[in-house]
């Protein structure tokens, strides 16, 4: 695929060069959102609201790294989602476990994978997302943008627009508080094999 041609293309009207450029991004950019909201129907929603926005204002992209930019999009309409939710909460039990049907596992299951290992594994992902969701709008963002899909630091900056210094400090900021939230409930919900060691710094 030839992207900057396809960019041009799609600058220029072409809606079938468009359509191939959400195709290959469309996963990426739903599992940040899903990441962020954790819920399926508003990661579709926003996924379909950062592409729609995309290209309406695809003769801004300057050039670099598209997937940057589109992950930029997707992450200011989940916080426009998130303050919006603020403003009127309306929190239910699914809200706060997550949608069973969504797409909770951070890795699929290898083939080789026991039952009992798949289970747990689903359970660690499930919890893990639990503790994603305690988090604050802006530590919650930079641990999925860096932990979850593997962005460097220059890239969360310049996703988040925040310098540096403040990615950095969100980012240790929301790995301890994951870590803590995975002490305080690891008696019940972790399993086994996945608990920490509490001595342990």
């Amino acid at each position: 695929m030839d992207e900057n041609a396809l960019i041009r293309s799609a600058q220029k009207g072409d809606i079938d060069a468009f359509n191939r450029l959400v195709l290959a991004y469309q996963h990426q950019v739903y599992n940040l959102a899903y990441r962020i909201m954790s819920e399926e129907a508003a990661a579709a929603d926003a996924t379909q609201e950062a592409f729609i926005s995309a290209y309406n204002h695809l003769n801004s992209f300057r050039g670099g790294s598209l997937k940057s930019w589109l992950l930029r999009i997707v992450t200011n309409a989940c916080y426009d989602d998130l303050r919006r939710r603020k403003r009127r909460p309306a929190t239910s039990l699914e809200d706060l476990m997550g949608d069973e049907n969504g797409e909770a596992e951070f890795d699929l299951p290898s083939p080789t994978d026991g039952p009992e290992t798949i289970v747990q594994q689903r359970e660690m992902a499930a919890l893990l997302q639990r503790g994603i969701t305690t988090l604050p709008d802006d530590q919650r963002i930079v641990l999925v943008l860096s932990d979850v899909q593997g962005m460097s630091y220059d890239e969360i900056a310049e996703i988040t627009k925040s310098n540096l210094g403040t990615v950095k400090s969100r980012l240790n900021r929301a790995r301890a508080k994951l870590r803590e939230y995975l002490l305080q409930t690891q008696g019940e919900l972790l399993p086994e094999n996945y608990r920490l060691d509490s001595n342990q710094g």
